[in-house]
């Protein structure tokens, strides 16, 4: 092809091996939580951070004194403690050392290790002078097709012990938890503050012994009003619901010198002696400890070689998502003063606080554990390579992350992204969630409730489509310009919908929507009737676009032949092959007048007549629409030698080697050595005075989308080399492997990722004839990898045997009826 090697053909076509990081790769934070319930992540020393449970974003919020720690001690020795954390990372910078309430002087690990094959996160922790062995295994259920039984507002904390001594160790192990109901950020020391009243309570019920937590006299509407609860299902438990209230860091001390003293707990301990005055030189009031802090502790002997599972349940239920996007100020200060109206979480149906999740993680842990195990088991024992699971696997965090949420009557949401404290992007916006896979493949439930909301509500009686969905609150519906690519895609990824459901009654109730849609399309954007469009398109560049564009015209493509095949099944003949005639002709005129012999241009007269147009470059986007048709199994809308020159083209001239040498002012999202995709180049010149305002960007969402479609036409090094590169930067140092970040953490585009998957294993879905097939692009002899069809999943495997190639599918999960077709 003529295109560089940037990695050997080893590194390229490895095994499925994946990462681990130790525990000085501080940018790796693994999230535990359910689909729409918040999150608190998993850092790679083992620690636990960035709680994010109360309605809202908050990608700093800690609880104080919350942690786990081992006290371990050798028949006839001395005992041990320790902090099951590994030791803390530089700079030490802080002005006051660390915050009293990181308890940065107690001992902690010598090293760690995370590794992850999702949902499951394993945090190995080794010291010499601890005499066990300790790994950390957390999860929250993820099992594709379950979507309730996937967004449970918790997880399953296990200390994994094991004695390799030939003398019996008695181990403990205590989990300390903040009450943090009513919470309200923090003050200038960095104390956390609440509204209301805390009130911790040890309870025994049903199984669970543990520490329920919840609030008085905090306001009914209060975002952060709920509960939160750390349980286990052991037998030999003590417990200190509330630690000692003193002043300073009392609580913490009489804490540990109780739990390091025998390994269990006292709930009395904290009694100070008669007589014991406290001194009031200055007025220290502001340091009273007042955190409401409560610990459990499981206590065994562990036998010479034994291992013993120590297991915590985490659980919080938080019902009062504001029915409003939340991303400007006036939310912020809406949530201060309590001026707003609840729309409620869906998970806050399904459980009545976080006692009731906790008994529901514990009485059907069975099942919850085990079909994950089963997703996790069958996704990573693909013959794919280490760093495409990855890429398919970690992005899967996105869906469970703040970026989306579910309200009270169960429909779906996401923002782009999240910023610190806020949301970032509202509205669900169509053309950024025209790049994400995952949802639509894993859970079409939740898929399907988007384009309800866009075809059944947010479409207008003209049919206009706003871009960001604001009814379903409530609130006015947007009023820009319509987004040309985010309306368009909406009628692929319906019939995208359909076909992975089969749900004909999708099509019926969304018809009358599609129709006013692709007219509404069909006037605004070809004025002139040659089925191409050309006037004002705006696109997810947050700008518009003049001219032929096959960006956009390529979706037009696309929505003309989904529109078409939607409209033989309701009936409509006539409509039908006008579409299909249109998308014909529109596509062999575009073909034509943008088509330059290596990729398509945009077809303007006066490239700099308007601001942020690109003109002669090669855009990384130009097949979009061919992208969203393949994924939607539309085929090809553009000729197929022309769709593989484009996209080759793409990698040659827009795969930057190294970020230094390629100057823009934009965001820089690659930086020194690092490469990456860029979004457009000129490498014939005639660069516009001013671009499109990302030119120089580097999304990892179009960095997959390109990629898939390289892999779909048998560049393979090319298409891989974009998803490892991508993936080289999520290293746990420089960026976090489990938040791809664009215009926010948890970038809904990066979701595109799940395409590669599609891609490499050929994987088509038609759940209207009951029908999938497969054509793997790599390791035909001897492939297997995950699948899922809208109805079921499982391992698919070929393999070469007596010069035959033999197909085999399990179902592992759903409806056991199913046809493969080669």
């Amino acid at each position: 092809m003529g295109n560089k090697h940037y990695y050997s053909v080893n590194e390229l076509y490895c095994s499925n091996k994946q990462k681990t990081y130790s525990g000085d790769a501080s940018a790796a934070a693994f999230l535990l939580g359910g689909i729409g319930t918040g999150n608190v992540s998993v850092g790679a020393r083992g620690e636990l951070r960035s709680w994010q449970i109360f309605n809202e974003p908050g990608q700093f919020n800690f609880l104080p004194y919350t942690f786990f720690a081992l006290r371990a001690e050798v028949e006839g020795g001395e005992a041990v403690s320790k902090i099951l954390e590994s030791k803390l990372n530089p700079p030490f910078t802080h002005p006051e050392g660390t915050l009293r309430c990181e308890l940065g002087g107690l001992p902690r690990f010598e090293k760690s290790t995370m590794s992850a094959e999702y949902p499951f996160v394993r945090v190995k922790l080794e010291d010499k002078q601890v005499p066990v062995q300790v790994e950390m295994e957390a999860f929250t259920p993820f099992i594709p097709l379950n979507a309730d039984d996937s967004g449970i507002p918790g997880a399953y904390l296990n200390y994994r012990v094991k004695n390799p001594t030939n003398q019996p160790v008695t181990v403990s192990i205590a989990g300390s938890l903040a009450n943090a109901v009513g919470f309200e950020k923090y003050d200038i020391w960095n104390h956390m503050k609440l509204n209301g009243n805390p009130v911790n309570e040890y309870q025994e019920r049903n199984g669970l012994k543990g520490l329920f937590f919840r609030g008085e006299n905090v306001p009914e509407k209060h975002i952060a009003n709920g509960t939160m609860c750390l349980a286990t299902s052991e037998d030999d438990v003590t417990a200190k619901p509330l630690w000692f209230q003193g002043e300073w860091t009392d609580g913490a001390q009489d804490f540990w010198d109780d739990f390091i003293s025998d390994g269990s707990l006292d709930v009395d301990s904290g009694k100070v002696q008669e007589g014991c005055a406290i001194a009031k030189i200055y007025d220290f009031s502001y340091l009273h400890f007042s955190d409401s802090i409560g610990s459990i502790c499981i206590k065994k002997v562990l036998k010479p070689g034994e291992e013993r599972v120590f297991p915590f349940l985490l659980t919080w239920n938080f019902p009062n998502r504001v029915r409003d996007w939340g991303d400007t100020d006036k939310h912020v200060k809406a949530v201060q003063e309590y001026h707003y109206e609840i729309v409620g979480n869906y998970y806050s149906t399904l459980f009545q606080d976080a006692w009731t999740v906790a008994d529901y993680m514990n009485q059907k842990k069975e099942i919850l554990e085990g079909d994950s195990r089963k997703f996790s088991q069958a996704f990573f024992s693909s013959t794919l390579p280490g760093y495409v699971l990855e890429a398919v696997a970690d992005n899967i965090t996105i869906l469970r992350s703040p970026t989306c949420f579910r309200t009270e009557n169960g429909d779906f949401f996401g923002w782009e992204g999240v910023e610190n404290t806020v949301g970032c992007g509202a509205g669900t916006c169509t053309h950024v969630w025209n790049y994400a896979q995952t949802v639509a493949f894993l859970f079409p439930e939740l898929e399907q409730s988007m384009r309800r909301i866009e075809f059944l509500q947010e479409t207008q009686a003209d049919g206009y489509m706003p871009f960001r969905t604001y009814r379903p609150f409530g609130l006015p519906a947007w009023e820009m310009l319509p987004s040309a690519d985010g309306q368009l895609g909406a009628v692929v990824r319906l019939y995208r919908e359909w076909r992975l459901s089969g749900d004909n009654r999708l099509i019926e109730d969304c018809w009358d929507g599609v129709v006013r849609s692709m007219e509404y399309a069909i006037r605004t954007w070809d004025t002139d009737g040659d089925f191409v469009p050309d006037s004002a398109q705006h696109v997810t560049y947050d700008t518009e676009l003049y001219g032929m564009t096959s960006m956009v015209s390529t979706l037009f493509f696309a929505a003309l032949i989904a529109a078409a095949e939607m409209a033989e099944y309701m009936g409509d003949q006539e409509r039908a092959r006008r579409y299909r005639d249109g998308a014909e002709k529109g596509a062999k005129l575009m073909d034509e007048k943008c088509w330059n012999g290596e990729y398509y241009i945009q077809l303007i007269d006066d490239v700099d007549k308007y601001r942020y147009q690109y003109g002669k470059g090669c855009l990384s986007d130009q097949l979009l629409g061919q992208f969203l048709a393949q994924e939607a199994g539309l085929g090809y809308v553009l000729p197929k030698n022309h769709v593989k020159k484009a996209a080759e083209s793409i990698f040659r001239y827009n795969f930057i080697e190294r970020a230094s040498d390629f100057g823009h002012v934009q965001r820089a999202y690659i930086f020194n050595d690092e490469m990456g995709l860029t979004p457009c180049t000129w490498p014939l010149g005639e660069r516009p005075r001013f671009p499109f305002i990302y030119f120089g960007e580097v999304w990892t969402g179009i960095e997959y989308e390109v990629a898939a479609l390289l892999i779909r036409e048998d560049l393979l090094e090319e298409g891989l080399t974009i998803v490892k590169a991508v993936r080289d930067r999520q290293d746990g140092y420089r960026r976090n492997p489990w938040s791809e970040n664009e215009s926010g953490y948890y970038y809904t585009r990066a979701m595109a990722s799940y395409s590669i998957l599609n891609a490499l294993s050929g994987f088509s879905c038609d759940q209207r004839k009951n029908q999938m097939s497969f054509q793997p692009k790599l390791n035909q002899d001897n492939f297997r990898c995950f699948w899922c069809n809208g109805k079921s999943w499982g391992i698919f495997s070929q393999k070469k045997e007596k010069g035959e190639i033999r197909q085999e599918l399990q179902v592992l999960y759903g409806e056991k009826d199913v046809s493969v077709i080669n």
